[in-house]
C-alpha cells in the first residue's frame, strides 16, 4: 500500500468536541499517527452527543464522535494528576504537532503549556484552538456555535427582514475552524522542518468566522469599499435568480433568468412552449411580468418530469441547474460513490456504517481509513507500552485513576 501524504507526522491530540477533533481528523485521514488523549471515564464530550442509532445514547455510538475520530488511537489520561501530566510530556516529546482546545491557560495549569513543551521539543508545533484566541479581553469568555456565528459571521443578514436574525443550522463554524487549524498546523510543520524551530499556532474560532467562505468574506470586502451592510431579504422576495421548481418526484434548482432565458426558450420551444414572437431574443431582466411567465412555462415542463430527467435535459442545454437532493439522495448518488466520496467503516459497537470520505483526492498519497474510530482508552496499554510502561505499571495507573 502506498504511503499517505502525512504518514511521517505524529500528532498528540488533546482536543475535544468538534473544531479541534476535525483538525486532527484531517491530519489522521491523510496518514498522520494521531494519539487522542481523553478523560478517563467519560472521554471526549462529543461521545455524549448524537445522533445515536435508534436514538439511544451510548458513548461508543455517537455519530458525531465516530465521524470525527477515524484513524486515531485513544489513550485515557487524567492530566490533573502528576503521573498523567508526566505521561503526556513523554508523548509530546515524540510528536510533531500537539493540538489542544482547552480554555486558554488550562494547558499551563497542567504543566503542559507551550513554553514547557518547547523546552523538551524545540521544533514542536503547538496548535491551540479556542473561542477567542490566546490573548485579548475576550480570551476567557464562553461561546457556542450560535455566538460565533452572530459575532464573527453574517447572522445579521440571515433570515427575513420582518423578523429577527436567525442562525442557519449545523456546526459550519466549528468545522471551518478545524479546517483552518489543520492548514495552519501543517504550514508551521513545514516551517519547523526548514528552520528547526517550532511555533505556537493560535486559532480563534471567532476570527475564523470573519474570513469564512460562508458569505462573510465577500460581505466584509463589500463593506470596506461601500460602507454598506448586507440586509435580510423581505418576506416573500427572492434574493436570487435561481429557484427550486417542483418535479414529479422532488425539486430542480434552476436559473431561468438573465443569460439563461434564451437557453430555456430554445430547449422548450420544440415542445410547444414559448411560441409567441415576444420570446424571440427576449431578456426578462427588468421585466417581472415576462420573468414570471417564463418561470410558469418552465414549471409546467418540470412537473411532467423527474428531477433527474429535468436535470439531465437542462444540463445538456447548458442551463444552470441541479437536483435538490436530500442527504439520502446525495449518499446514493452513483457518481459520488464511484469517486469514493463515501466509505463504509466497520466498528465493534455499531457495525459497518457509511461515512463521508476524503475532502479531496491525492492519487499518489491516498486518503484511507486505516483504523475505525477508537473505543474509549482502547490503545492506552499499547501506547504506554511503547513508552516503556509494563503491564503492572499500567494496572497501577488504572487503579489510581490516572488512565
Amino acid at each position: 500500500m502506498q504511503d499517505s501524504a502525512l504518514s511521517d507526522i505524529k500528532v498528540l491530540d488533546f482536543s475535544h468536541h468538534i473544531a479541534g477533533p476535525y483538525c486532527t481528523k484531517l491530519l489522521a485521514d491523510y496518514g498522520a499517527d494521531v494519539i487522542k488523549v481523553e478523560r478517563p471515564g467519560s472521554g471526549d464530550r462529543s461521545r455524549s452527543l448524537g445522533p445515536f442509532p435508534d436514538d439511544i445514547p451510548h458513548p461508543e455510538k455517537s455519530g458525531l464522535f465516530l465521524h470525527l475520530n477515524t484513524n486515531k488511537r485513544s489513550v485515557t489520561l487524567d492530566l490533573k494528576t502528576d503521573a498523567g501530566a508526566a505521561i503526556a510530556l513523554k508523548l509530546a516529546k515524540q510528536a510533531d504537532i500537539v493540538v489542544e482546545s482547552f480554555k486558554p491557560g488550562t494547558m499551563e495549569r497542567f504543566g503542559l503549556g507551550y513554553d514547557v513543551l518547547r523546552d523538551v521539543k524545540p521544533d514542536l508545533v503547538f496548535t491551540s484552538v479556542s473561542n477567542f484566541g490566546q490573548t485579548g479581553p475576550y480570551r476567557d469568555w464562553k461561546a457556542s456555535e450560535a455566538v460565533m456565528y452572530g459575532m464573527g459571521g453574517d447572522m445579521y443578514s440571515t433570515g427575513v427582514a420582518e423578523r429577527e436574525p436567525i442562525k442557519l443550522g449545523g456546526s459550519v463554524g466549528m468545522y471551518q475552524a478545524g479546517a483552518v487549524a489543520a492548514y495552519a498546523a501543517m504550514a508551521a510543520v513545514f516551517g519547523a522542518r526548514l528552520q528547526g524551530v517550532g511555533e505556537h499556532v493560535d486559532i480563534s474560532i471567532f476570527e475564523t468566522q470573519l474570513g469564512s467562505i460562508d458569505r462573510r468574506t465577500s460581505n466584509l470586502v463589500g463593506h470596506v469599499y461601500t460602507r454598506e451592510i448586507a440586509l435580510r431579504t423581505p418576506m416573500g422576495a427572492s434574493g436570487t435568480t435561481s429557484q427550486a421548481y417542483p418535479c414529479s418526484d422532488g425539486y430542480l434548482e434552476a436559473t431561468v433568468a438573465r443569460g439563461y432565458v434564451q437557453r430555456v426558450i430554445g430547449m422548450l420551444r420544440p415542445l410547444g412552449y414559448f411560441q409567441e414572437s415576444k420570446w424571440d431574443n427576449a431578456d426578462t431582466y427588468g421585466h417581472p411580468e415576462l420573468q414570471l411567465e417564463a418561470e410558469e412555462q418552465f414549471l409546467d415542463w418540470c412537473l411532467q418530469r423527474t428531477k433527474m430527467e429535468a436535470w439531465q435535459t437542462t444540463q445538456a442545454n447548458k442551463v444552470l441547474s441541479a437536483p435538490l437532493n436530500s442527504i439520502g439522495d446525495a449518499s446514493q448518488d452513483p457518481t459520488l460513490n464511484e469517486r469514493g466520496a463515501f466509505q463504509y467503516v466497520d466498528h465493534p459497537q455499531t457495525g459497518a456504517l457509511k461515512y463521508a470520505a476524503r475532502p479531496f483526492i491525492l492519487p499518489k498519497s491516498p486518503w484511507s481509513v486505516r483504523l475505525p474510530p477508537p473505543l474509549l482508552g482502547q490503545h492506552t496499554a499499547e501506547v504506554l507500552g511503547g513508552l516503556g510502561y509494563t503491564i503492572d505499571d499500567i494496572v497501577t495507573l488504572r487503579r489510581q485513576g490516572v488512565v
